[in-house]
């Protein structure tokens, strides 16, 4: 298996099926894709289904852990992250990114892309300040690379820690300014946008 591709959802089933189709739609087909349900009392789970997904129900109330059960369960030589209300910008995704890893022969623990911030900011793989988006989902990374390392049990930006963690190893990383990722950034009902307000998901 070349990529997993790991979703972490929290009652989507209003929004997940333009992130799922967003996969599915790819011209590259060698990929499996997880979609790991966090306490979802909702139809999330079916839908997921009716786009090919292996699906597993957790209780965990925490998307760090939710994205780590995805590591778990991954088979492929490289991971890739989702949030459940993003998604990738063409059909082309998988087969740019498998072209570009075998460019370097395969030698590429971590492959940082572009994306679209809520569709006005075009941010590159690392930002004015010359370091990379904390973020996992703009990243084509190693499941060798992973290794034992997993998100952290925090409330939210769970990804800043597992990016720290994994950036402090002697990693190959390549940056590559070609926009793949839609960051749909504080969707009313996100964790981002309840944090932001003042509540609890």
């Amino acid at each position: 298996m070349r990529f997993s591709i790991i979703i972490p959802a929290y009652n989507a089933e209003d929004h997940i099926r333009k992130a799922l189709g967003s996969i599915t739609e790819q011209t590259f087909k060698d990929y499996e894709l997880i979609v790991v349900c966090d306490s979802c009392k909702d139809d999330t789970e079916s839908v997921a289904k009716s786009y090919g997904a292996k699906v597993i129900s957790v209780g965990y109330g925490n998307d760090g852990l939710t994205r780590s059960r995805g590591i778990d369960e991954a088979v492929g030589d490289f991971i890739l992250f989702m949030d459940d209300d993003d998604w990738w910008l063409h059909e082309y995704v998988l087969e740019q990114i498998d072209e570009k890893l075998r460019e370097h022969n395969d030698n590429i623990d971590v492959l940082c892309f572009s994306f679209i911030f809520k569709g006005w900011k075009y941010a590159k793989p690392a930002g004015n300040n010359g370091k990379h988006w904390i973020a996992v989902w703009n990243k084509c990374w190693r499941r060798e690379a992973i290794g034992k390392t997993r998100f952290p049990l925090i409330k939210s930006c769970s990804d800043a820690y597992f990016h720290q963690e994994m950036f402090q190893k002697n990693l190959k990383v390549v940056c590559w300014d070609m926009p793949m990722y839609y960051y749909n950034y504080l969707r009313p009902g996100s964790i981002s946008w309840e944090l932001k307000q003042g509540g609890k998901k």
